[in-house]
């Protein structure tokens, strides 16, 4: 279910302001990555704005609420979006800008509690229940970190404060853009049944067909349905789990952040390429890429992953584990490489190429594997050098030899 239909099911409702016992908040950036990169271009604050690549099969990253008005939505073809939207701005993405913003929002939520449970770059959970002696309310916490985002990023974000990390996060759709609603603990069930089957989590779009099929319109429908029969209908954990939600049962706790698992990056061609040459370039690229955020998250990785998706979409794989793990992008390419060579593809056309790590662990732990004076340890520290002068001058500032004639924006 989108957020504007759970914003028209829920717009009449009269929620009160009694905030007792809400400590779960939802906090969701609005249009994150448009919002931060218009900062930089403050000239086309309230038009319509898209973020997204330039080539013919780009798609779009976000946009403005001018632009979604028009009709304009993430994951749509920006050849289309420029269709339904010919006025826009377009706006290529800075990736390393939003890893940066993001990082700066997560430290807001860190100085509010330790119980922050990120979702995506741009919205997490947060347990208040610790602060609220020190910051008097979950609504008076919501409304500091509002603010404090607003001062800090120049963004704004919406939050929704409720007992249960699902109804803080339907909150938090309902607030947009640059809202506060809190839920009441006793006004859980107002708020829900209203809504429509889909606001439910877990339910797809296949699962809101099979329940519109069987009569099922609102969460009121699957409250009142009997548990027994919904279990019938949909399996034992789905139709236990949808029940418990439509009564605003969700016992799952926020859980603090957890390491990444996996670090990856893939590249989309513009045209089909047939060219060892070439893939073997943005196969550099990508480990390159791959390496810098191992080592910007402290990271090393003892797995390497290779995805090749063909002409037609059909998509394969390939993984090697690492006898020693590393962050070096150069190591991450030589495997890589070997994975892709191995194929013997010969001319294959190919759409996209992907590199991605597993089996993550702290640098610190690796280096203690490590032998002093290993023949990559030269390596990392060239490449550490580069991190920071990429991190001073930006990431075209410094660039393999054979990258160097793949336009910058392929490089994104």
């Amino acid at each position: 279910m989108s957020r504007s239909q759970v914003r028209r099911q829920t717009g009449a409702l009269g929620l009160g302001t009694d905030d007792a016992g809400c400590t779960i908040l939802h906090v969701d950036m609005d249009a994150f990555y448009a919002s931060v990169s218009l900062r930089t271009r403050p000239d086309l604050h309230g038009t319509p704005v898209i973020v997204g690549g330039s080539g013919g099969r780009g798609v779009v990253l976000s946009a403005t609420y001018e632009a979604r008005a028009l009709g304009v939505h993430s994951a749509m073809p920006m050849s289309r979006a420029r269709r339904v939207a010919p006025q826009a701005t377009i706006i290529a993405p800075d990736h390393d800008l939003y890893a940066q913003v993001s990082r700066n929002v997560m430290e807001v939520f860190a100085s509010i509690t330790p119980l922050v449970e990120p979702l995506s770059l741009d919205e997490a959970f947060l347990d208040v229940s610790g602060a609220i002696r020190r910051l008097t309310s979950p609504r008076s916490i919501a409304e500091l970190i509002r603010a404090r985002i607003q001062d800090e990023q120049q963004i704004t974000c919406s939050v929704g404060v409720a007992t249960t990390k699902f109804v803080a996060k339907l909150a938090s759709t309902r607030a947009k853009p640059d809202g506060l609603l809190v839920v009441p603990a006793d006004q859980v069930i107002a708020f829900l049944h209203p809504l429509p089957v889909g606001a439910l989590w877990g339910v797809g779009e296949r699962t809101e067909e099979h329940l519109v099929r069987l009569g099922l319109h609102t969460v009121a429908d699957i409250a009142n349905t009997p548990k027994a029969t919904l279990c019938r209908a949909l399996g034992q954990a789905t139709g236990a789990h949808l029940h418990e939600l439509s009564w605003g049962r969700d016992p799952r706790a926020v859980r603090a952040h957890e390491p990444e698992k996996s670090i990856g990056n893939e590249h989309t061609f513009a045209e089909d390429v047939d060219d060892p040459e070439v893939i073997g370039a943005h196969l550099l690229r990508l480990a390159d890429q791959v390496g810098g955020r191992l080592r910007a998250a402290g990271f090393t990785a003892r797995s390497v992953h290779l995805k090749v998706r063909f002409a037609d979409f059909s998509t394969i794989t390939r993984s090697r584990t690492l006898t020693v793990p590393t962050d070096v992008g150069m190591d991450l390419y030589q495997t890589v490489k070997s994975l892709y060579d191995a194929l013997g593809l010969q001319r294959a056309r190919i759409r996209l190429v992907g590199v991605r790590v597993e089996q993550l662990q702290s640098a610190e732990q690796a280096a203690m594997q490590l032998e002093l004076g290993a023949p990559d340890q030269g390596r990392r520290e060239a490449e550490l050098a580069v991190d920071a002068l990429r991190a001073r001058f930006g990431q075209q500032a410094v660039r393999a030899a054979r990258l160097v004639e793949i336009p910058a924006e392929a490089q994104e």
